[in-house]
């Protein structure tokens, strides 16, 4: 009886990688909720060059887990590979605590602190992020690979939980306010020094519990160096090493500087996001072509791609949250939460909220389908999710119809919102990481994961071109009104502008002509929401007719 309720439990390891997953993300998403409000306050950056910066930071740390993906697999193994990740990001944190100690005195010595620390930080987080996950995978013999779905769902409650909590804890002690509203420039160094030490608990969790606990059935160590990798841990038949030939080499760097130009020169991409482009179709290449895959190899490597392509729309959508969202929650919603008034860059913390909440009932869902024989496969589950968050933006863009330049949403449409996107994101992001971890050929497990990380980066490019498509807002309409500038007439084209009145626009940012996406022109929140609905709905019904085809290429996992 007890060895039939230890073969349905979970095995101990992934709680140990939960918790180290989960003080890393407190690390990493505390930092981020702080980093820009100490670079414009305390470092006397404007704006726009500090969202250049977080944008730059944020998709470099989407690159470097191919680096760190590769590193692990071909030399130095998944442990090393945390390990090193862990304390690099933990000594980030603390040139970010320094910087944020001396700028006062030297502000020259604080800037330099400031890029030493995000050096640093991006390129220990592409040491951990792919590991981590490839990890999770390797905990459960090959007959129960069917669970991977409800593991990485537990695993993903713990990368909210500690998401959650850093967002709610460095800004508490980080981003101070007096009663009079003026902000405590020099309380930024306590939320770092908080996320540092997040990440040092984090790494100690694993150091010690690692030899222990994160270990295969057999009670084999999982990510050693890749020399000592036992045989049995690779199907039958499988190769234990990549084989690139030269020309498949050459044939990856010339088509990543080809790329690269076509992105940068061609669709007028800044040169991280077309790094970012090129590096993704580049390595998917490479890998592709290493001549030791067997047919059903490629066939489960294709499955990935596919499914990395729809996860692109996903999180382009989902992305709004940090950026058009938030804007519209700040300009033209009423934030009454049961008689608080609740600040708008808090609205979006209902998702890591509806993330911890709904994460076990999902995995259970899945279990119960299983156990049913009735489970959906993985790229069903996701076209599932993209259907959810249409349906989202379908409930929100119907609310926002009637609201005119100057009417409030209420916030339980976007509480609401929330509570959707998260179902769908249940459906679709841990799933994700599952599948990368059930199709993956062993010898490509951290780098296929590096790969799967690229699509998270380009879909936050283009969140960033929709969110840029955001029509004018309540506060502009009233803003160009007090300066007696009929806003709409102007938008309308019924009115035209004189030299001065354009000027006064500019310099309030205002832009005086409705946003055009692909050669429509958006006149309203209603149009800008139904684009998502459009985009993504159209890609879960492609997803969901690609489905038999899918499930055929991956050769019996589910």
């Amino acid at each position: 009886m007890s060895e039939v309720a230890a073969k349905q439990s979970h095995p101990k390891g992934l709680w140990v990688l939960f918790g180290t997953e989960m003080w890393e993300r407190f690390n990493f998403y505390g930092m981020r909720a702080i980093l820009t409000l100490f670079m414009v306050n305390a470092l006397l950056m404007n704006e726009a060059e500090a969202s250049i910066i977080y944008g730059g930071f944020l998709g470099l740390c989407y690159l470097t887990p191919m680096l760190g993906g590769f590193i692990a697999d071909r030399f130095f193994g998944n442990r090393n590979c945390i390990m090193l990740g862990g304390i690099m990001m933990a000594i980030g944190q603390f040139l970010l605590f320094f910087s944020a100690s001396v700028f006062g005195s030297n502000l020259s010595l604080a800037n330099t602190l400031l890029w030493s620390a995000l050096g640093i930080i991006i390129f220990g987080n592409g040491f951990f992020k792919p590991n981590i996950s490839s990890m999770v995978g390797s905990l459960y013999p090959k007959q129960e690979k069917s669970k991977l779905d409800t593991a990485f769902t537990i695993f993903y409650m713990g990368i909210n939980l500690g998401a959650f909590l850093g967002q709610l804890i460095c800004p508490i002690v980080g981003d101070v306010k007096d009663a009079g509203g003026l902000r405590d420039i020099h309380a930024f160094k306590w939320g770092f020094l908080a996320a540092a030490i997040a990440m040092l608990i984090g790494t100690a969790v694993f150091y010690f519990l690692k030899n222990k606990y994160v270990v295969t059935p057999e009670g084999r160590p999982i990510g050693g160096l890749p020399s000592t990798q036992d045989a049995s841990d690779f199907e039958e038949g499988e190769s234990q090493k990549a084989v690139f030939s030269q020309t498949a080499l050459v044939s990856a760097v010339v088509g990543f500087i080809g790329l690269g130009f076509l992105f940068h020169f061609g669709f007028d991409q800044n040169y991280i996001y077309s790094l970012i482009y090129a590096s993704g179709l580049a390595l998917a290449g490479l890998i592709i072509s290493d001549s030791s895959l067997t047919k059903v190899e490629r066939d489960r490597i294709l499955v990935i791609y596919i499914v990395a392509f729809f996860v692109i729309f996903f999180w382009a959508a989902f992305e709004q949250a940090g950026s058009s969202l938030t804007f519209i929650a700040d300009n033209q919603c009423d934030r009454n939460f049961f008689g608080w008034n609740m600040p708008p860059s808090m609205v979006q913390i209902f998702n890591g909220l509806f993330v911890v909440a709904f994460a076990v009932p999902f995995s259970m869902l899945w279990d119960y389908l299983r156990s049913k024989d009735r489970e959906p496969i993985s790229p069903m589950k996701q076209a599932f999710g993209l259907a959810l968050i249409a349906i989202s933006y379908f409930i929100i863009a119907h609310n926002v119809k009637d609201l005119g330049n100057n009417g409030l949403l209420a916030i339980k449409w976007l509480i609401l919102l929330y509570l959707i996107q998260t179902a769908a994101e249940l459906c679709l992001s841990p799933i994700g990481l599952s599948l990368v971890g059930k199709l993956s050929p062993k010898r490509f497990s951290s780098l296929l994961y590096g790969v799967f990380f690229l699509s998270n980066a380009a879909g936050y490019a283009l969140a960033g071109t929709l969110g840029s498509i955001l029509p004018a807002t309540g506060e502009k309409f009233n803003k160009a009104k007090e300066m007696g500038i009929d806003l709409q007439g102007v938008l309308n084209k019924t009115i035209t502008p004189t030299a001065e009145q354009l000027k006064i626009l500019a310099d309030n940012q205002i832009n005086p002509t409705n946003p055009v996406f692909i050669g429509f022109e958006i006149h309203n929140l209603f149009e800008f929401f139904m684009v998502f609905v459009v985009l993504t709905g159209l890609a879960s019904i492609i997803l969901f007719a690609l489905t038999p085809f899918l499930k055929k290429m991956m050769h019996g996992v589910r």
